[in-house]
C-alpha cells in the first residue's frame, strides 16, 4: 500500500473511532434519567460534602487508570520498553475504543497500536494476563461476598451452606492456580489446531514467573480497592445510614455479577444499575440513590476517561511505530 493511501486510511480509521465513540457517548448521556435523578439528590445535600466526595472520586479515577497503566507497562516490558506516559496514553486511548465495542474488546486495539507492529499481537496476549489477574481478584472477592449474602439474607440449610462454601473454595482455588501457573494456558492452547499456528505469540505466557505475577496481582487488588472506595464514598454520601461493611460486600457482588455478563461499555450502566438496585434492596429501600450512585461512578470512571482518551486516538500510527 502506498504511503499516501496509508495516511488516508489512517485518518479515516481515526475519524471512524472518534465518531463512534462520541456518538455512543452522546446517545447514552442524552437518554439517561439517572443523571437527572443524581443531580436532584445532590441538591438536597451539603455542597461542601458533595464537592469533597466528588473531587475525591474524580482523583481516584486518575489513580485507578494510572495503576492500570503501570500494570500494562510492567506486563509488556518483556516485549517492548515503553515510558510511563506512553502507557498512560495507550490506556486512555483504549478506553475510547472500549465504549463502542462488546466486552471492551476495543481496549486491546487501543493499547497495542502504541507498540511496534511486530509486537502488537504479543502485547494483546500480555494484556490478557492482566485482565485474567483482574478477573481472579473480582471472582474471589465476589464469591466470598456472595457467601456472606446467602448466609445473611437467604438463611439456607446448614448443609446447603457448607456445600456452597466448598464450591466457593474450589472456585477460588481453581482461579488462583490458573493465574499463578499461566504458562499452563500456553500448553492447553497449543492443542487447538487453529491457535497452534500462532504459537510464537503465546510464548509470552511462559515468560512470567511467580514474582512477576504476584506484582501484577498486587496492581489488580490495588485497582479493585480504588474503585470499591469510589462506590463506598458516593453511596455513603447519598445513603449514610447503611453500614460500610454492608456497602462493601454489595459492591463486591456487583463487580462479580458484572464481570460474568457480556455487555457493551455504554450499555453496561443498565447492567450495573439493575444489579445494584436488586442487591442493595436487601439493605435499603432507596433504590433511586443506588442507581444514581452507579451512574455517577460509570460516568467518572468510563465516560470521562473515554473523552480524554480521544486526544490520544489522534496520535495512533496504524501502519508504523508510535515513537513519542
Amino acid at each position: 500500500m502506498k504511503l499516501q493511501h496509508k495516511k488516508l486510511l489512517s485518518i479515516l480509521l481515526k475519524a471512524t473511532i472518534l465518531i463512534l465513540a462520541f456518538g455512543f457517548i452522546f446517545h447514552k448521556l442524552s437518554n439517561n434519567q439517572n443523571i437527572d435523578k443524581f443531580s436532584t439528590l445532590l441538591k438536597s445535600l451539603s455542597p461542601e460534602s458533595v464537592y469533597l466526595v466528588l473531587t475525591t472520586i474524580f482523583l481516584l479515577m486518575f489513580l485507578n487508570w494510572f495503576l492500570e497503566a503501570l500494570k500494562w507497562r510492567y506486563l509488556v516490558y518483556r516485549i517492548e520498553i515503553i515510558s510511563r506516559w506512553k502507557a498512560v496514553e495507550s490506556v486512555f486511548c483504549g478506553l475510547t475504543w472500549a465504549v463502542f465495542t462488546p466486552n471492551r474488546i476495543g481496549e486491546y486495539g487501543g493499547r497495542v497500536f502504541f507498540l511496534s507492529p511486530r509486537k502488537r499481537i504479543m502485547g494483546a496476549v500480555a494484556m490478557g494476563v492482566g485482565a485474567l489477574g483482574q478477573l481472579v481478584a473480582t471472582n474471589i472477592l465476589g464469591s466470598l461476598a456472595l457467601l456472606w449474602f446467602v448466609w445473611r439474607f437467604l438463611t439456607p440449610n446448614i448443609l446447603v451452606f457448607y456445600s456452597l462454601v466448598l464450591m466457593v473454595a474450589v472456585f477460588c482455588g481453581f482461579f488462583m492456580l490458573l493465574y499463578f501457573n499461566i504458562r499452563w494456558l500456553e500448553s492447553w492452547l497449543m492443542h487447538i489446531k487453529f491457535i497452534k499456528q500462532f504459537h510464537k505469540f503465546f510464548r509470552i505466557l511462559g515468560r512470567y514467573n511467580q514474582k512477576e505475577l504476584r506484582r501484577v496481582f498486587i496492581y489488580c487488588i490495588s485497582r479493585f480497592t480504588v474503585f470499591t472506595t469510589q462506590y463506598c464514598l458516593i453511596i455513603h454520601l447519598l445513603i449514610p445510614q447503611i453500614q460500610l461493611f454492608d456497602i462493601t460486600m454489595m459492591i463486591f457482588i456487583l463487580f462479580f455479577i458484572q464481570s460474568a455478563l457480556p455487555s457493551l461499555d455504554l450499555l453496561d450502566i443498565g447492567v450495573r444499575s439493575m444489579t445494584a438496585s436488586y442487591f442493595f434492596a436487601f439493605i435499603t429501600d432507596q433504590y433511586v440513590a443506588v442507581m444514581a450512585a452507579a451512574t455517577c461512578i460509570w460516568m467518572i470512571n468510563l465516560i470521562i476517561p473515554a473523552i480524554l482518551g480521544s486526544v490520544f486516538v489522534l496520535k495512533l500510527n496504524f501502519f508504523g511505530n508510535n515513537r513519542h
